[in-house]
């Protein structure tokens, strides 16, 4: 059985990079470094705002890691023509809203069949596959398999917030998010998860074998600045290895 992966998310270097209106911090040394201490993956959003990663960005990850990156991007016709020039390893389609602090929750694949049918069809036909964020439900589910997805990325956000406050709603939370990667896997489709996760929540996830990857981003860059970024993730990944 193969080991689940971790993907680092760099957005929040960016964050930082652009409060000041600097060219420091750089999101492609933080990359190179994830690349460097076992990141399997590298992924940022590229905002409609560009609140954090920016055009250029997308280029020199492109142009220098060695591991897959990671697009996610809302379903637009500017992010369609990036993605389609670039070619990233994988596009993740997530919902956005320029009033949001971060990614609310998943992208209703109702409400958008058509919308997302037609710009997964032309992004897997471009080289790069494709992933779908959306909340653990069968009817979201069966729909990214109707959609063509390759991938779906459980939103694991009420989950981790549910955790981290000693909830008696995690445990049903957790399960729900068991038994829909298990429904995924069994319909062929491959299972990340994401959001909100910390040392704390990864243990129980990372038990989850459905889930080959996780996606972290916000709490490595947070925890890095007290443990280095080569500590936080080399401890991130033993963690997930260990469950």
């Amino acid at each position: 059985m193969s080991k689940a992966r971790l993907g680092v998310n760099i957005d929040h270097v960016a964050t930082v990079r652009n409060a000041r209106g600097e060219n420091y911090p750089s999101p492609l040394r933080a990359a190179l470094d994830a690349e460097l201490h076992g990141a399997d993956g590298i992924t940022a959003h590229l905002r409609e705002d560009r609140r954090h990663i920016l055009d250029k960005d997308i280029e020199d990850l492109i142009g220098n890691l060695k591991i897959p990156l990671n697009l996610e991007m809302a379903a637009t016709e500017e992010m369609l023509l990036i993605a389609l020039n670039h070619k990233p390893n994988a596009c993740c389609i997530v919902p956005e809203k320029r009033e949001e602090i971060t990614t609310e929750g998943g992208i209703d694949t109702v409400k958008n069949f058509k919308t997302l049918k037609n710009y997964t069809s032309q992004i897997r036909d471009n080289g790069s596959r494709v992933s779908l964020f959306i909340d653990a439900d069968k009817v979201q589910i069966d729909n990214c398999k109707k959609i063509g997805a390759d991938i779906i990325e459980i939103h694991t956000g009420k989950y981790c917030q549910l955790i981290e406050t000693d909830s008696p709603s995690a445990g049903i939370e957790l399960e729900k998010i068991v038994l829909m990667s298990e429904y995924a896997a069994s319909i062929g489709l491959e299972i990340h998860a994401g959001h909100g996760i910390t040392f704390n929540s990864i243990k129980p996830l990372a038990k989850i074998q459905s889930i080959k990857e996780f996606n972290i981003g916000h709490f490595i860059i947070g925890e890095s600045i007290f443990m280095g970024l080569e500590k936080t993730i080399k401890k991130m990944k033993s963690l997930i290895l260990e469950s």
